[in-house]
């Protein structure tokens, strides 16, 4: 069994310099190597002085998440690939508890840690927590994690199949990752790594989360939550991955209603004043229009679904804002 951690570096050098020791100390039957995504930061050179012996892969310009994977990864031969963000820090035995997973449960083809925040260890970490699932408007939401209100991990949630896995700390079977065409550069970044699980979903594989693996992350090293430019990503990336992947039957009628709450969350930000967000959605709808445009013979959508893990029926937006549920596991599926 041969794994590579491949750590994506933009303008990372802090982050490096803090937790690539705890990277190379907990993954010692992996190779460590850093894919730099075109940084403009000291990061090459300080790789370079610091850790001559890493494999280091550079870009010369930033491909965003996908892109920059995509052509990090296809210069790495290996079993198995680890996309791990430069801000992560592995517990003990993480690697162990992914790969033990892995390799018992052969229909898996992408997995990720409990994601646990760096600043408090107890509490789950946005990107991520204990894994993902969308509801009936295509809307994503984690286990531990819904919008911006974060539990505390007291092992609540075993092991167990999601919709989809955090690209922050990912491990992914080589020969599926290609097999479906790897991360969608389109996307650039955000909401990548759930059309890439939904992908392998719609081939045959599954997708899980494992309690016995633990990362911490810091979270937002590149795009803080409430910056327009991640705002613009989500919205738009959302409306995109609805397309590609949603069952064609219902597919138009769920875009319309995911635009429709757009809506109203552009109103929410004009009467707070933040102006800044609303022309962020506006322009995530301008640019899904230009992407319809532009994909226009994209049958992808056609492909009949071959497996599925049992989404939220209903709308995750209704239950937390009207009817109060703050949890996951107050959720009915």
């Amino acid at each position: 069994m041969s794994i590579a951690v491949v750590i994506l570096n933009f303008n990372g050098q802090n982050f490096l310099a803090k937790f690539l020791p705890k990277v190379l100390e907990t993954s010692v039957q992996a190779e460590v190597i850093v894919a730099d995504n075109g940084s403009t930061d000291n990061s090459v050179e300080w790789m370079k002085k610091n850790y001559p012996q890493i494999r280091l892969l550079q870009s010369t310009k930033n491909e965003g998440y996908a892109g920059g994977y995509n052509t990090a990864l296809a210069q790495v031969d290996t079993e198995y690939y680890v996309l791990m963000n430069s801000d992560i820090e592995p517990k003990a035995n993480w690697l162990n508890g992914l790969m033990t997973y892995m390799q018992d449960n052969p229909t898996v083809a992408a997995a990720q840690p409990y994601i646990l925040a760096y600043d408090n260890p107890t509490k789950f970490e946005y990107a991520g927590a204990a894994g993902g699932f969308w509801d009936n408007y295509g809307f994503p939401f984690c286990r531990g994690r819904l919008f911006d209100t974060v539990e505390e991990n007291f092992n609540q949630y075993p092991t167990s199949l999601v919709n989809w896995a955090s690209g922050a700390c990912l491990v992914v079977r080589a020969k599926a990752y290609w097999e479906v065409g790897g991360l969608d550069a389109d996307f650039f970044a955000h909401m990548e790594e759930i059309d890439f699980c939904w992908r392998l979903q719609r081939t045959g594989y599954q997708v899980a989360a494992i309690a016995t693996s633990e990362v911490l992350h810091v979270g937002g090293g590149t795009l803080p939550q409430g910056n327009p430019q991640k705002t613009y990503l989500n919205f738009r990336n959302n409306l995109i991955l609805l397309y590609k992947n949603w069952d064609p039957k219902t597919k138009w009628q769920t875009i319309f209603g995911r635009m429709a709450l757009d809506g109203i969350a552009g109103i929410q930000f004009l009467l707070k004043g933040e102006i800044n967000q609303l022309v962020a959605i506006l322009k995530a709808h301008k640019s899904f229009y230009g992407y319809l445009w532009s994909n226009q013979k994209n049958n992808l959508a056609a492909h009949q679904q071959k497996y599925w893990t049992k989404s939220y029926p209903k709308s995750i937006i209704w239950a937390y804002f009207i009817q109060g549920i703050k949890s996951f596991q107050s959720l009915r599926f």
